[in-house]
């Protein structure tokens, strides 16, 4: 089935729009909190387009992506119970609820620790979502949240803008040719993430 890859495309369209710092804006703020399609999708054509504004438009994705985490946050210290049936519907309830538990056993209060977490969450495959949710069930401080929340998306979209700058559109190119695999190893890569957390408690 393919699911990433259309998405993909029609991120592509958004990324040629003349609105397409506004699009990516919306697409980063919406993806810190529900939506699955990364804004690096967007990113990358865009830098390639315009290679001399890869440092704004990672700036523009990291600034909107921090308001979205925040609000994400929000949502989970204050409306998680009522949201429980939706994130059921989506099938993201179980890696949660297990992040959830992995922040309570392994953080438990120390800002410190939860920055650590953070930081590392954009070097494995759990979508910095499913942090942003348990964070804010959790109570993560904000002391440690938002600085790790900084870091741990911007070294991501840094990243991805800065390689497609240096490797122009060979970049793109592989990120285009791969990303429906890319896509399905993520989300199993996430499956066995949720099962390692479950038999770990």
């Amino acid at each position: 089935m393919r699911l990433f890859k259309p998405l993909y495309e029609k991120a592509l369209v958004w990324a040629a729009h003349p609105q397409a710092e506004r699009l990516l804006a919306g697409l980063s703020f919406i993806e810190a909190i529900i939506f699955p399609v990364m804004p690096e999708v967007m990113l990358a054509p865009m830098t390639l387009a315009r290679p001399s504004h890869w440092f704004r438009y990672a700036t523009v994705s990291l600034v909107f992506s921090l308001i979205g985490a925040v609000a994400g946050y929000a949502l989970g210290h204050f409306a998680f119970e009522a949201l429980r049936p939706l994130f059921d519907a989506l099938g993201w309830l179980p890696a949660i609820d297990a992040m959830v538990l992995k922040l309570r056993t392994e953080v438990a209060g120390n800002a410190w620790a939860a920055f650590v977490m953070l930081v590392l969450a954009g070097f494995i495959p759990v979508p910095l979502k499913i942090f942003t949710w348990a964070s804010g069930i959790v109570g993560i401080p904000m002391i440690a949240f938002i600085p790790g929340m900084i870091v741990g998306r911007g070294k991501r979209v840094y990243a991805v803008t800065g390689a497609i700058r240096l490797g122009g559109p060979k970049a793109e190119a592989l990120l285009h040719k791969y990303v429906e695999w890319l896509g399905w190893l993520v989300v199993a890569l996430l499956v066995g993430v949720v099962v390692w957390l479950k038999l770990r408690t």
